[in-house]
């Protein structure tokens, strides 16, 4: 384990979970191909491994999101745009991502992937964070209900993109206590500036 990161979710623990992750969805997809969508970058590690444990026949197919900020109507905007998408007209897809926060993102992958009308559209995420949902989105298969830490490891990057290569899945030591440092620094900065106004 390298310094500075504490384990949560350990090697065989993950590979494990990866493993039931992979028999309910060669159930699920019995007798069918199944077209994996993976979300580049952080989903890599997770879906490598995940895919390998299908066992009906894979296409893979990957996907990259970029956030831009454009003008619209003389303002300012954040907008989500994706790598070309795949035509997946009559398919079963099965959406790959390594953590699901908001959701924002992944329904808008999701609404554009079904402009194509697939078959059949599901979500698999190896991390689950429900109550930093903004919008009413569900995955189909979870590997981990998560509290709301960043997490590292398994494909999950830190500052500067280290950690990725960590086997297992955790958080930075002092996390929750810079965390907590930040929010109450901004909470006297809006303090003081509420008083000054």
């Amino acid at each position: 384990m390298k310094s500075g990161v504490k384990q949560v979710y350990s090697p065989a623990r993950v590979a494990a979970r990866v493993a039931n992750l992979g028999r309910a969805i060669s159930r699920d997809y019995a007798g069918r191909t199944v077209d994996v969508v993976i979300v580049l970058e952080n989903a890599f590690i997770f879906a490598a491994d995940l895919v390998r444990r299908i066992g009906q026949p894979v296409i893979c197919h990957f996907v990259r999101t970029e956030m831009r900020d454009i003008k619209l109507g003389g303002y300012d905007r954040r907008e989500v745009f994706f790598s070309h998408p795949p035509n997946l007209r009559g398919r079963d897809v099965l959406v790959v991502g390594a953590v699901l926060h908001s959701g924002v993102t992944q329904e808008f992958l999701v609404r554009r992937l079904l402009e194509n009308r697939p078959r059949s559209l599901r979500i698999a995420v190896l991390l689950d964070k429900p109550r930093e949902r903004k919008v009413d989105l569900k995955p189909d298969y979870i590997g981990f209900s998560a509290a709301s830490n960043h997490y590292v490891g398994y494909g999950l990057p830190g500052a500067r993109g280290v950690y990725r290569n960590l086997p297992c899945v955790g958080v930075l030591r002092g996390s929750r206590r810079r965390a907590g440092a930040k929010a109450g620094k901004r909470a006297r900065q809006a303090r003081r500036g509420g008083q000054a106004r």
